[in-house]
């Protein structure tokens, strides 16, 4: 066999064929290596990446066996159904990282995405519900894990964390993620924590609120503050960003490894001569340095716009209908394998969209795209 001019072979070689030997017509690296190329220029579902595949042929030989052809959409199908979501994402973790080894994880935000129209109504099964990772500096996404049915955000942060290095790094969460466990992980992994402090911890979020708003009203010497202004969308957009060591207030603070400061963003925006006012506490390890603490913030708010929303408007995630089985929890991991392939490659300018057409209307870029991961020994 051609090794691809990828690392698939070296990073996914370790995904047990879920197949009975017999029933192996075609090779699971070989389907994964289609699957990729597929998601990359452009197809959504599983009929897409079988049409590709039989389009492209000719191509894909270049770098893959193929000794019974191209796989039937149904093959697709039942093989991602069935592939051990566990086992895909952490093959994925692994080939980020050895992939991306100068990656700069100075912010790691990790916020969750539900796979809205993976819900079973018949089956009685709910939407799927996704958790990343994702270095905001270099706009990698790092890992993912499925949020298991029966539980929450609070049981798979854990086990997302276990997946990536995050030394040096400042991991970012929303309200779910702020747990004493969760704080305690990231110290002992030898990060830094911002969590947001929501309704989900009434006592700690009065603490935080309270001290804040004393200390504002009195100008009191040890809180620092920044401001940032916005405009864009008819709106206009004013952060007022605020932080303190001042932690004597927070009660059973020892329960939280490592907590260094508290700090609030008060957000004003203005729509249509109307303002409309937000604002949000955090509890952090970082030192209360503004400066950390406002870069961190909106670090945060970055998977939204580079993550989130690229898998609907690029990829119409909200529309994909794979459900049966792994199949919805696989085929988001095809999604952020092509996020990252995607925008990581600088030859072209343009959005995410237009770069999934490029690679499916030129082979050499599809090879470009492909290669920007290849070690020097490949291909």
């Amino acid at each position: 066999m051609v090794c691809p001019p990828t690392s698939i072979h070296a990073h996914f070689e370790a995904l047990e064929d879920p197949r009975i030997e017999r029933n192996k017509r075609h090779t699971l690296l070989d389907i994964l290596a289609i699957a990729i190329c597929g998601v990359l220029s452009g197809a959504d579902t599983w009929v897409d990446i079988a049409e590709y595949g039989k389009t492209k042929e000719r191509w894909l030989r270049t770098f893959l066996d193929l000794p019974n052809g191209i796989p039937s959409h149904d093959t697709f199908g039942r093989v991602f159904a069935r592939l051990d979501p566990d086992q895909l994402q952490r093959c994925f973790a692994n080939w980020v990282q050895a992939m991306f080894p100068h990656c700069t994880t100075d912010v790691i935000a990790i916020d969750g995405k539900t796979l809205r129209r993976s819900r079973d109504r018949a089956g009685g099964v709910p939407a799927i519900h996704m958790v990343s990772a994702w270095a905001a500096e270099n706009r990698l996404v790092l890992a993912q894990l499925d949020v298991d049915t029966k539980s929450n955000e609070i049981t798979a942060i854990p086990d997302l964390l276990t997946l990536i290095d995050i030394r040096g790094s400042t991991v970012t969460i929303d309200a779910m993620g702020c747990q004493t466990a969760i704080a305690e992980q990231i110290i002992d992994q030898g990060g830094d924590y911002v969590l947001a402090v929501k309704e989900n911890q009434p006592t700690l979020s009065e603490q935080v609120a309270t001290t804040l708003t004393v200390m504002r009203a009195a100008g009191d010497p040890r809180l620092t503050e920044s401001m940032t202004e916005a405009s864009g969308h008819d709106r206009d957009e004013t952060r007022h960003y605020v932080v303190t060591d001042a932690i004597e207030t927070v009660g059973r603070r020892d329960d939280w490894r490592g907590l260094r400061s508290i700090g609030m963003v008060e957000t004003t925006q203005l729509r249509n001569e109307t303002p409309t006012i937000g604002t949000r506490y955090y509890i952090s390890s970082l030192q209360a340095d503004i400066g950390q603490f406002s870069h961190a913030v909106r670090a945060h708010w970055g998977i939204e716009n580079q993550v989130h929303w690229v898998l609907d408007i690029a990829f119409r995630e909200d529309e994909s209908r794979v459900r049966k089985d792994h199949g919805a929890k696989n085929f988001a991991v095809l999604r952020h394998i092509a996020i990252n392939l995607l925008r990581h490659e600088t030859s072209r300018k343009g959005s995410i969209k237009t770069k999934r057409l490029r690679t499916g209307w030129d082979d050499t870029y599809l090879r470009t795209v492909l290669g920007i991961v290849a070690p020097e020994h490949d291909g």
